[in-house]
């Protein structure tokens, strides 16, 4: 049947419109990056075809602004200010440009050097490294985090950070000084958390556990070790939420000639200003933890050597296999993946760049780096697709 010149004319109309429609619901993947003395968040946006970062711009915060976390429903940026006084700041994301507004502030029981929510939104936990303790806040229902503490809980020396599990029925924390990960029960009504039994699990003596990724199926918690290097892979009990020590696989060869570490004075402090002995072997000080999209592999940083070391993970055991290390940024603090799992950003608390790598999706290995202005004290990476 042939179509009328003005029927043509609505068909194209129509066409036009679902294309226009299309692209302007496309998604966008904005970078942030915290920059602890500069006391500001530099902002990308990432194209997803190449990696390529286009700045966004600057947003003022506060000196030893560290960690951050975006809300499960990307609308909003949470920065933690290390610095006194104390508190977390709330950013609304804009969708279209993101750019960042801050919309609130609240006080925090200490300096945190970790930040996550939980998987609902409605509240908000972090880690006190020099306080020994962990607190929840509230997230209200508005997005923004305006309150103070409603829990605060004493822990061994060093808590490091403290991640839900998928089921957001489970909290783990690790405690560095104390060579533990805590475990426990989340109540996601009233934000409690309640000691799991046993409350606690420990690796061999003088690991130091930092950092932790869990596992797409919910099946096994990492946990990068930074006094050791050593990433420990834990198993997850679905019903009870406890972990069980599978094994401890090292990040670092044996050619970097590093001892093991010792743990550190809390940011900020005159200590952790301090410089190390003249006669200090080199030691392990590994940083940051992040498992790709797909599973298959897991990436974590090793601030004295400059590197980034690549594992793979099995798909039946979730056990790993060291791969090799690739350099980085100087003093690497920060890693992330992009959603679509092609990318991973690192940042150097020592280095003005950031480096952007290409992963090769059937062997993990990071490709060669772009790399692109950051501001002094780079890092925490965070990454987020925005429709």
């Amino acid at each position: 049947m042939k179509m009328t010149r003005s029927a043509a004319a609505s068909v194209a109309l129509a066409l036009l419109l679902i294309i226009g429609v299309t692209s302007m619901s496309v998604a966008k993947t904005f970078v942030y990056v915290s920059n602890a003395q500069d006391g500001n968040i530099d902002g990308y946006v990432m194209d997803t075809s190449t990696g390529a970062l286009t700045p966004v711009g600057k947003t003022e915060a506060a000196k030893l602004v560290m960690p951050m976390t975006v809300s499960p429903d990307k609308k909003y940026l949470y920065a933690v200010i290390r610095s006194q006084p104390t508190r977390v700041l709330t950013y609304a994301i804009d969708p279209a440009t993101g750019a960042l507004a801050q919309k609130a502030s609240a006080p925090l029981p200490d300096s945190m050097p970790y930040v996550s929510t939980d998987r609902t939104g409605r509240y908000l936990f972090t880690a006190s490294y020099g306080g020994d303790k962990l607190a929840v806040s509230p997230i209200g229902e508005n997005g923004l985090v305006e309150a103070d503490a409603i829990q605060v809980i004493a822990t061994g020396r060093n808590a490091h950070a403290i991640l839900p599990d998928r089921s957001n029925k489970f909290v783990y924390a690790t405690t560095l000084g104390a060579n533990q990960v805590l475990q426990f029960t989340f109540d996601s009504t009233t934000g409690k958390l309640t000691a799991n039994e046993p409350p606690a699990v420990s690796p061999d003596a003088g690991h130091g556990p930092r950092h932790m990724a869990i596992s797409a199926d919910n099946k096994n918690l990492y946990v990068l070790n930074e006094l050791s290097g050593h990433v420990t892979q834990y198993a997850v009990d679905a019903a009870k939420g406890t972990l069980k020590l599978i094994e401890s696989i090292g990040s670092v060869s044996a050619e970097a000639g590093l001892a093991w570490g010792v743990p550190q004075a809390p940011a900020g402090t005159a200590a952790a200003a301090a410089p190390a002995a003249k006669d200090d072997k080199p030691r392990i000080w590994a940083a940051d933890i992040q498992i790709a999209p797909n599973g298959k592999f897991l990436y974590s940083t090793e601030r004295t050597s400059n590197k980034i070391a690549l594992f793979t993970v099995a798909a039946d055991t979730g056990k790993l296999a060291y791969v090799a290390n690739f350099a980085t940024e100087a003093q690497p603090r920060g890693i992330k993946i992009d959603p679509s799992g092609h990318y991973l950003v690192a940042s150097g608390e020592k280095s003005d760049r950031l480096s952007v790598y290409k992963i090769d999706q059937s062997t993990g290995k990071l490709g060669e780096p772009s790399r692109y202005p950051v501001g002094n004290g780079a890092n925490w990476v965070e990454i987020v697709d925005v429709p």
